[in-house]
């Protein structure tokens, strides 16, 4: 898209807005509207509460109070959103006692000036922030922020722009995300089949008798994990006990590293002392570490481990014990087993949710011939590579049109593009 500037322009005196349209004013947001916080904490919050409460995040929770009714602007005064929140409402809410709530607009529609702060006040939203364990934003910083403005007829042309442009925008990073889905579904569907089917469409099939896995080959082993592998948990050594961490150079892995795969290096180091004392294994690579406590999500997941380390007790590692079982085939076994391994887990009555080491060796797997588990897991990681090409191209598409829509908004509401109709212009 190609637009017009303006025909004349003016310096607007504020260094990070250059040049603004020669008819536009400049002004402080303190003249604009009024500005003031709310009264209200995080834990006033209800589930199903009748009206909107805006916090700092761009989450906006519910409450059985509102404090306001009517248009408004409302926008983070500290934490991780300043700047980059904003929310343009109209009803009846409440607001948090750390967001700002600008309304009663004088000379500027509410939805330019959403649009206008949304794209710009990020520039300098943190020069002269307080720096304690959080951004905060200093109100002075706030009110004086310089708002460019446009007579008002151009206030509705921009902000009739910026709702065009931000449905147009929105509707192309949708398809881009649905396609993601897909691919994950794709994925998930071929290497799922490559691992419980094998890679030759026609061998005899037979009843594996596990209900996760239905028909196998005929000729592949269905045998529980602890007949092919050794499983072993780990424990965490006191922290009151200096000389089992200070100084320590043996990786210590705890539950987050095995959201990544293979596993994420380690961050924390336990003594030689720390491993005696604690009798903490030692897991030689290959091996797959699995998540084995927790009701969020790593509950169940597998990841590869290629370096030796030892593991807390929220983690098993699962090291075959001969030629017959590959690891990364174990692991992709594991991947297709998840949602099982998770459901079996909360049917055991646990209010926190946990496998057990008892349980993952009783959990029974295909296992095809050595060879053939070399070339499932060739495949798998082929087909793998594929897919996160095809997924990274989605991703990369987003986050080209989410710079595009930020570009042409801002430079709307800055008057950088003329977005008037040409008889306007005229």
């Amino acid at each position: 898209m190609s637009l017009p500037r303006y025909p004349e322009y003016k310096d607007s005196r504020v260094e990070w807005l250059g040049e603004v349209p020669a008819h536009w004013e400049v002004k402080r947001l303190k003249y604009l509207c009024d500005i003031q916080t709310g009264d209200r904490d995080t834990e006033n919050a209800v589930e199903d509460g009748l009206y909107p409460f805006f916090v700092r995040s761009q989450t906006v929770e519910r409450i059985n109070s509102y404090a306001f009714d009517g248009e408004a602007i409302l926008t983070a005064g500290d934490g991780v959103g300043v700047g980059k929140v904003f929310h343009h409402y109209s009803g009846a809410f409440d607001f948090h006692q750390r967001v700002y709530m600008l309304n009663r607009f004088q000379n500027v529609s509410g939805a330019f000036l959403f649009h206008y702060l949304r794209e710009n006040f990020y520039k300098v939203a943190l020069e002269g922030g307080a720096k304690s364990t959080v951004d905060s934003l200093r109100r002075p910083l706030f009110t004086n922020f310089p708002v460019a403005l446009p007579p008002p007829d151009e206030q509705l042309c921009i902000v009739d722009f910026a709702t065009q442009q931000t449905a147009k925008i929105d509707a192309l990073v949708a398809e881009q995300q649905r396609l993601i889905e897909l691919l994950k579904e794709k994925r998930q569907a071929v290497i799922s089949h490559a691992v419980t089917k094998g890679l030759n469409p026609n061998a005899p099939m037979k009843d594996s008798g596990i209900e996760w896995l239905g028909e196998v080959p005929a000729h592949w082993d269905c045998l529980p994990i602890k007949f092919l592998a050794t499983i072993r948990n780990g424990s965490t050594p006191s922290r009151e006990r200096l000389d089992f961490w200070t100084g320590g150079d043996y990786p210590w892995l705890n539950s987050g590293l095995v959201n990544a795969d293979p596993v994420a290096p380690a961050d924390q180091f336990v003594t030689p002392v720390a491993l005696r004392e604690c009798h903490l294994p030692i897991v030689e690579p290959p091996a797959v570490v699995v998540g084995v406590t927790g009701q969020g999500r790593t509950r169940g997941m597998a990841s590869m481990l290629l370096f030796e380390s030892t593991l807390s007790q929220h983690l098993a590692a699962l090291k075959p014990r001969d030629g017959r079982l590959d690891a990364h085939f174990l692991k992709r076994v594991l991947e297709m087993a998840y949602t099982y391994l998770r459901r079996d887990s909360d049917a055991a009555g646990s209010t926190k949710g946990a496998i057990t080491c008892e349980e993952l060796g009783n959990f029974k797997i295909s296992c095809p011939p050595e060879s053939e588990q070399q070339a499932i897991v060739d495949y798998t990681t082929r087909v793998a590579s594929q897919f996160h090409i095809l997924t990274a191209e989605a991703t990369r598409a987003i986050d080209l049109l989410q710079e595009r829509r930020i570009a042409l908004i801002s430079a709307a509401v800055t008057g950088q593009i003329d977005v008037r109709p040409r008889a306007q212009k005229a």
